[in-house]
């Protein structure tokens, strides 16, 4: 039986507006798993990017020379260098040194001043492109049927995690082909640091990296999917 005759009370017409409106939440819930999917995906690769700025380990170096380096390993990263020493401490004890870049300095190579900028604008990318996502589900599951508000934020939000995932690719791959081909760097004498490395291998901020520019640039991709869902008038049978 047809809830056509219901409609005709006013309280009908409240049980059928209701149930409209049920049925327009589920068809825009139903249609939102992909950037649900992007919000979380979008999160875990901003956390990383975040932590991958922070990490020391961009570039492990292996020396030789283990007269200040006592490990013969020191980490080079984007803000500084850091190695262990035994020297001016107790037997038995070790110690951490880091250097932090100041300024700018012109024997830093560029890749490392560049993924400082493009880290920290991918950050902010990537905040951005989450609060877009996050306020567009918000209207998805209050039911708030705003087309255009929807698909625009889904739009932006895309748009931002797909710059996130570019502004974070260049400076890992930068920095991959620099170890790759074991480029060295004159640090200033005040590090005591070597120019260049017996060797040296990517450390576990650049996977870190890679991992974040494949999560942002599905994120962005997802987002950008959203298709606003075409809803016909339902009628409902009891």
């Amino acid at each position: 039986m047809f809830l056509s005759s219901a409609c005709l009370s006013s309280h009908g017409n409240r049980v059928c507006d209701r149930v409209e409106d049920l049925q327009r939440m589920s068809s825009l819930v139903s249609t939102s798993h992909l950037q649900l999917a992007a919000l979380a995906l979008g999160t875990v690769g901003w956390i990383l990017c975040t932590v991958s700025m922070g990490t020391v380990e961009w570039r492990v170096w292996h020396l030789d020379n283990t007269t200040v380096i006592s490990s013969g390993i020191a980490w080079v990263g984007i803000w500084k260098v850091c190695f262990i020493s035994y020297l001016h401490v107790s037997p038995g004890y070790k110690e951490q040194f880091c250097h932090k870049f100041s300024g700018y300095d012109s024997s830093i190579p560029p890749e490392i001043y560049a993924a400082q900028g493009l880290l920290l604008i991918a950050m902010f990318m990537g905040l951005l492109g989450l609060t877009a996502t996050i306020f567009a589900l918000r209207n998805i599951y209050m039911g708030i049927t705003h087309k255009t508000l929807i698909t625009r934020f889904f739009l932006v939000g895309g748009c931002f995690y797909l710059l996130a995932g570019l502004c974070i690719l260049i400076p890992v791959s930068w920095n991959f082909y620099s170890v790759t081909h074991n480029q060295s760097i004159t640090f200033p004498p005040s590090y005591h640091m070597p120019s260049s490395p017996a060797a040296q291998e990517a450390g576990a901020a650049i996977p870190m990296g890679v991992v974040a520019v494949i999560l942002l640039l599905l994120s962005g991709t997802f987002s950008l999917s959203y298709r606003f869902p075409v809803t016909t008038n339902v009628i409902v049978k009891s």
